[in-house]
């Protein structure tokens, strides 16, 4: 019998994999299932981590271990502007970040941390099944979980850390509200002359965001949002080509530009589960949710969700309660989902103000974004929320185990 089998080895399920086992101690069981265990491709993608998503991975031991491999972002610079446009100013300027000393966010590669992960949760011993799951039957007091590799985990409680097309929340029966962009991102590294100096930009241009952010050394990560079927001729470009739309975009700021990695595309959706829990089961991170990325926000919702829950899960064990009860993860679900709707509007609204190229609409967003600039605890007040700074917050957000 485990306490819990988390479905899904990326960076959501092995975070929380792990938080379990170090908030609850060996006694606690927990298996983690996902076939690419070991095994994942490199991936061009990147996450810049916020503070509490920094003090969650410092709390469970991985920040000490992964630092090394992020870039800090120092300032953050907005522009909204046409392509066409002779000078494109940046009307927005991020140059305080919420505690003194501290950074916006740091930037990783998903790949790097995903492989810290893999080798923490093998460090401390937990059960790791590099295999899909078949098949959940739910009981009154646990769940049989049948795996394709023929074996089968019972546990008190079930939880899909799987991905945009969870298979654990296809088998509980959640359905989910989905809307495509009609959009893709392109992303890639580059290497440039200049010191970028931790600064990340970001352009808002009619099909959607171009974001220069920055990486360790002189390199920085592009996300480059084109309509599908323009994201699919620029990506296709040879080298020297797709290197001057970048510089078209971006500027000359950086120096001479050399493509290191990529380009790869990923479509744009808006994903949102009608629920986050059923009978025994929760979900976190993409199976739950998914934002557009145009403010850097996902991977850090997904560790607010592993930090309600774990905070769900020592509240019932101290109660001596079921964790799997209905009662535990309605505390989750109360917890995490008016904050995720809340970011999923955010987030679709501003998509909707910035990607077209309305005059009306360009004024009244620069009208917008020039309040926040005059106005400085504003900007703080927007830079802490983002940061997830909050005495409110849930232990490991503080940097604590529950």
């Amino acid at each position: 019998m485990h306490d819990v089998l988390v479905v899904g080895g990326g960076i959501a399920g092995l975070s929380l994999a792990i938080s379990l086992r170090k908030a609850f101690g060996s006694d606690f069981k927990v298996a983690l299932a996902d076939p690419a265990l070991g095994s994942r491709l490199p991936s061009l993608r990147t996450s810049a981590l916020v503070s509490s998503s920094k003090n969650l991975l410092a709390a469970i031991g991985i920040w000490s271990e992964i630092v090394q491999k992020t870039q800090p972002i120092w300032r953050m610079q907005l522009s909204d502007s046409r392509i066409r446009d002779a000078v494109r100013p940046f009307i927005l300027d991020f140059d305080e970040p919420a505690e003194a000393g501290a950074s916006f966010a740091s930037m990783v590669r998903d790949s790097d941390l995903v492989a810290c992960l893999e080798h923490e949760a093998a460090r401390i011993g937990l059960d790791l099944r590099s295999t899909a799951i078949s098949k959940i039957t739910y009981g009154s007091s646990y769940s049989m979980v049948d795996l394709k590799d023929g074996k089968s985990i019972r546990a008190r409680m079930v939880i899909g850390a799987d991905g945009l097309n969870s298979k654990v929340r296809r088998i509980s029966g959640i359905e989910a509200v989905s809307y495509n962009y009609g959009r893709s991102a392109i992303v890639a590294t580059f290497n440039h002359e200049e010191e970028h100096h931790g600064v990340a930009t970001q352009h808002f241009l009619p099909p959607g965001p171009f974001a220069m952010l920055p990486l360790i050394g002189r390199k920085s990560s592009i996300v480059w949002t084109e309509l599908h079927r323009d994201a699919q001729v620029y990506s296709a470009l040879p080298e020297e080509d797709l290197t001057a739309e970048v510089v078209r975009r971006f500027g000359a700021s950086l120096g001479k530009l050399s493509l290191e990695e990529g380009p790869t595309i990923f479509p744009l959706r808006l994903h949102l589960a009608r629920r986050f829990v059923g009978r025994r089961m929760a979900l976190v991170g993409d199976a739950a949710h998914m934002i557009h990325p145009l403010a850097g926000q996902g991977v850090n919702l997904a560790f607010r969700d592993i930090a309600a829950l774990v905070e769900s899960i020592a509240a019932a064990l101290r109660e001596g309660a079921d964790i799997g009860s209905d009662a535990c993860l309605a505390d989750y679900e109360r917890a995490r989902y008016f904050d995720t709707t809340s970011m999923v509007a955010a987030t679709h609204g501003l998509h909707g103000l910035f990607s077209n190229d309305s005059t009306p609409l360009r004024v009244l967003r620069d009208f917008g974004m020039n309040i926040v600039q005059r106005l400085p605890q504003l900007k703080r007040r927007l830079i802490k929320e983002a940061a997830g700074i909050n005495h409110q917050a849930p232990s490991l957000l503080r940097g604590e185990l529950p």
